[in-house]
């Protein structure tokens, strides 16, 4: 899926661009049409993002 993501500065500009991804996705939900796959789409992008996060902790230990 790319280049390793290894030096701190990178990391932290890696899940700031993730995060900012959930943030659209998010914003452009319509309540109103909202599906039951859309949510869990929504909890696997927080949960990837929580993965990469403990995945980057562990690198720095």
């Amino acid at each position: 899926m790319g280049n390793k993501v290894s030096d701190k500065n990178s990391q932290v500009t890696f899940l700031k661009q993730r995060l900012n991804m959930f943030i659209e996705v998010l914003d452009a939900i319509e309540p109103e049409n909202t599906e039951l796959e859309d949510i869990d789409r929504l909890i696997e992008m927080i949960d990837d993002l929580e993965s990469k996060c403990r995945e980057f902790n562990n690198r720095d230990q």
